[in-house]
């Protein structure tokens, strides 16, 4: 499970799945990668857990405990 440590994290994942549709995780790890190259690993870590979440988000089954 992706850990969310702002409500930003989840809005950066939603303005990617509007802009980009399916390939929306494909942009979060592309600049999870440019933040890597530029050695700024906070956010290369923001990045990749967005590309998790997004990844979450499309799924259609529960995961996870439902309380």
């Amino acid at each position: 499970m992706p850990y969310l440590s702002s409500r930003k994290s989840f809005e950066d994942a939603q303005d990617l799945i509007s802009r980009f549709g399916d390939n929306a995780g494909f942009e979060a790890a592309a600049r999870a990668d440019r933040s890597r190259d530029l050695g700024n690993h906070i956010h290369f870590c923001h990045w990749r857990q967005i590309e998790r979440l997004i990844i979450l988000l499309s799924v259609d089954d529960v995961v996870g405990t439902v309380h």
